[in-house]
């Protein structure tokens, strides 16, 4: 009787030592997309927010400014160049306003890219909102292509209600392009293949 008390104890053991390994392996799945999605509520590490016209519209403009400095880096083995078109705007907080990027496909197949971005100082990342972004879908260029990249955006008033960010003079929107390998391998793929995926 003993026995069998003691081997339904360690199935139950053994059955709560499953569970948790498999909330430990769910977890790792999901706290690349959960971490993203923190950043983007937060701001933290100087992501920027998203907002739409009607957001804008509502914000009110304010006579103070500040002035935003572009970035734009490549990842090593990215064949494009990719630049800024102005090195710096000076804005008025809560005004929309629009800077564009410059990219061009230097190899001789289509290549696609996505930016990661990001905002210094990373206190105002969560006032730095994004109304449309080049950043938002992946860009594909075809050889020798040169596109001009529109990015629309405010900073918000509130950060003079920050403490932290009250005396930001300068921001810097910064883009980093990386070579979106899975729609090249999608685009490699055999059309029976692609039809027929197993």
């Amino acid at each position: 009787m003993a026995s069998a008390s003691l081997q339904n104890r360690n199935r139950r053991v053994g059955a709560y030592a499953l569970l948790g390994a498999l909330a430990m392996l769910g977890l790792g799945y999901a706290s690349v997309p959960l971490y993203r999605l923190f950043c983007q509520v937060t701001g933290f590490n100087g992501t920027t927010q998203r907002a739409t016209d009607a957001d804008a519209a509502q914000t009110k403009v304010s006579p103070i400014t500040v002035s935003v400095r572009f970035d734009g880096n490549l990842d090593r083995n990215m064949p494009w160049d990719f630049k800024p078109l102005q090195v710096t705007q000076t804005v008025h907080l809560g005004a929309r306003s629009l800077a564009a990027y410059s990219a061009r496909n230097l190899s001789d197949q289509p290549i696609t890219g996505r930016a990661s971005f990001n905002v210094e100082p990373d206190t105002a990342g969560k006032y730095f909102k994004k109304i449309e972004c080049f950043c938002f879908t992946e860009q594909t260029l075809q050889p020798g292509q040169e596109v001009r990249m529109p990015v629309s955006y405010y900073v918000d008033p509130a950060i003079l209600d920050d403490p932290d960010g009250k005396d930001i003079e300068q921001i810097t929107l910064s883009y980093t392009f990386h070579e979106d390998r899975t729609v090249a391998q999608a685009a490699s793929k055999p059309l029976d293949q692609a039809a027929n995926p197993r």
